[in-house]
């Protein structure tokens, strides 16, 4: 796997086919929308990007709270090659641009920069400044700026939701087999 720290060191990638989030402790849910990231660029001839931030946004904007990450910036980017990620982008997180709309990061680093193919988004993902946007927001902009959308479908573990922030709860109440159970992968 390649590292990329920020947008402006990345070479030229082959028919980029990108996600976006945090991956804190890359469990099972992120695994399964690794899958379809690395189907769809298999499918296309291309490569398989994940686009990531550091700090975590929490750590960052005002509503973050007292938050615990399940793994470090190093550990994260380790799961995320067990994956099969082919390149990974490293972007720092701060409050400018926290500050971008879901367009302007679309336009200004995946399209213009990286020249993506395709955005693999989860059922209900989103991002950016402007949070609040149709369902169909991104299919919207793929068809604006000329790339594909595929929605990943909703990821269940036997029967229930499986989240960092549901993880960080089994954490916090001592669960911590339940909580590995969950990431797939020890602590």
């Amino acid at each position: 796997m390649n590292i990329h720290y920020g947008f402006d060191s990345i070479p030229p990638i082959v028919a980029p086919v990108v996600t976006i989030g945090s991956f804190d402790g890359v469990h099972l849910g992120h695994a399964a929308l690794l899958s379809e990231v690395r189907d769809v660029a298999a499918r296309v001839g291309g490569r398989s990007v994940v686009v990531t931030f550091t700090p975590h946004p929490r750590q960052v904007l005002p509503r973050g709270g007292d938050f615990q990450l399940l793994t470090t910036p190093e550990r994260r980017a380790q799961l995320l090659e067990e994956c099969g990620v082919d390149e990974l982008i490293v972007e720092e997180f701060n409050m400018e641009f926290a500050a971008l709309t879901s367009e302007e990061f679309v336009s200004r680093y995946l399209v213009d920069r990286l020249g993506m193919n395709t955005l693999v988004v989860g059922y209900n993902h989103r991002f950016g400044h402007d949070r609040d946007v149709p369902d169909d927001h991104f299919e919207q902009l793929g068809r604006r700026y000329g790339f594909e959308v595929h929605r990943a479908s909703a990821f269940q573990f036997e029967g229930g939701k499986v989240s960092s922030s549901v993880i960080r709860k089994l954490l916090a109440e001592g669960d911590t087999a339940e909580a590995e159970r969950l990431l797939g992968h020890k602590l």
